[in-house]
């Protein structure tokens, strides 16, 4: 394994390890989905260079769109939740007190 494909998997374990473990405010959520996100889109990106391939693929520029699609969700639950509950924290967020 290369160093580059260290740096691909310790950033994404790193993203879901502050996913898992820091998950008292909907902001850090998405911080960290973003950033498992970017790494997997620099990861694909990267993908045919290093294996010599002159293919183009479409997958990390569908992947890029699909990743701004959940920002601007992510967003807007943010500012919903904040203007109904009155803060991001993830504990407020039970659904059975609807």
């Amino acid at each position: 394994m290369t160093s580059l494909h260290l740096s691909f998997y310790s950033a994404f374990t790193l993203s879901a390890l502050g996913l898992a473990f820091h998950r008292t405010h909907l902001i850090s959520a998405l911080l960290c989905l973003e950033s498992m996100m970017l790494s997997m889109y620099v990861a694909l990106a990267m993908w045919p260079i290093q294996t010599h391939t002159p293919s183009f693929s479409m997958v990390p520029i569908l992947m890029l769109a699909f990743s701004a699609c959940e920002a601007g969700t992510g967003l807007a639950l943010l500012v919903a939740s904040t203007r109904t509950h009155g803060s991001d924290h993830l504990h407020n967020f039970n659904l059975l007190q609807c």
